[in-house]
């Protein structure tokens, strides 16, 4: 049989071109993380700043004006631009993570499940509007961020062991450590935006009266617990990382980048507390943004308990 080498040896830069490093998609994986923090302060903005329902219409702004008018609408059109940037993003997380050279079928499974699940906030936030900031619905749209941020950053750790190598998992009550600590982080993102459901901030301006989920006092008295209880967990886990600090040193900086986002959210949570009557919106936001933060950081130390990264 002939063979036209010179129409192979052609065919095989066009197949390598339709591939992915996995430097590459390292990369694409840490501008989701980003964006998808980014999204979380958008959003925020929108309802701390009473703007909500700044364009009561979707995709449009009103039905006489597809552009914003107004500040409240500015803020809310400018808030649906980031969700389109980040839908993109992640799209091409996910197209990615399928032309990644050596990238396993978790690591695919998961890329594809954050952009659906970003795809998935364009419509929740077009209902969420459409029943007048609907509390249950508010608090879905934001858990569902928390939630992204998490697949995304677990994305980010296949990456890195794919460009990095992996290692064996840890011992197995470390690990067990590792998911408690996932799920005192889940409480605790729980427990805040309920208690952020409660707060003054209303979430739209004018006339249009947005329900509050329960009240402010008994659901911060609930957050405080979960805080606490998040608190031990953490503790314990510390302890353990600083005794095995000269064989695991990845993890003891683990801690203390996720000591350090704890103690801005527990002091950022205590001045909004005790300045409710006034509190600025833009304190609320950096709660909200950090609490993002937190759970992501913490999902992304808990998984790599279980799928550690070669040390350099």
């Amino acid at each position: 049989m002939f063979v036209d080498v010179g129409s192979a040896s052609a065919a095989v830069p066009r197949r390598l071109a339709r591939t992915v490093s996995p430097v590459v998609f390292r990369r694409v994986a840490l501008a989701a993380v980003g964006v998808l923090v980014i999204i979380v302060a958008s959003g925020a903005t929108v309802r701390l700043t009473g703007s909500g329902l700044g364009c009561p219409e979707w995709p449009t702004c009103t039905n006489q004006h597809a552009l914003p008018q107004s500040y409240h609408s500015y803020i809310e059109f400018g808030n649906r631009v980031v969700s389109a940037v980040t839908i993109f993003t992640t799209l091409a997380l996910a197209v990615a993570a399928w032309l990644t050279r050596g990238l396993g079928r978790r690591g695919r499974r998961l890329a594809t499940g954050v952009f659906v699940g970003t795809l998935a906030q364009a419509p929740l936030g077009a209902i969420t509007v459409y029943y007048d900031l609907n509390p249950y619905l508010v608090i879905t749209h934001l858990l569902l961020s928390f939630t992204l941020v998490s697949l995304a950053v677990l994305t980010l750790l296949e990456a890195s062991r794919l460009a990095r190598g992996g290692a064996p998992p840890l011992p197995g009550l470390v690990r067990l450590g590792g998911l408690v600590l996932v799920v005192a982080v889940v409480v605790l993102a729980v427990s805040g935006t309920a208690a952020t459901a409660a707060g003054r901030f209303p979430g739209s301006s004018g006339t249009q009266v947005v329900p509050r989920l329960g009240h402010f006092y008994p659901a911060v008295y609930w957050h405080v617990r979960a805080v606490a209880a998040f608190g031990f967990v953490f503790l314990a886990l510390a302890v353990w990382a600083w005794t095995r600090r000269s064989v695991h040193p990845w993890l003891l900086r683990g801690c203390v980048g996720l000591l350090a986002i704890l103690a801005a959210q527990m002091t950022i949570g205590e001045v909004q507390y005790r300045t409710y009557g006034d509190v600025p919106w833009w304190l609320v936001l950096l709660h909200v943004a950090t609490a993002a933060s937190l759970v992501g950081w913490t999902v992304g130390v808990a998984a790599r308990l279980w799928r550690p990264i070669r040390a350099d």
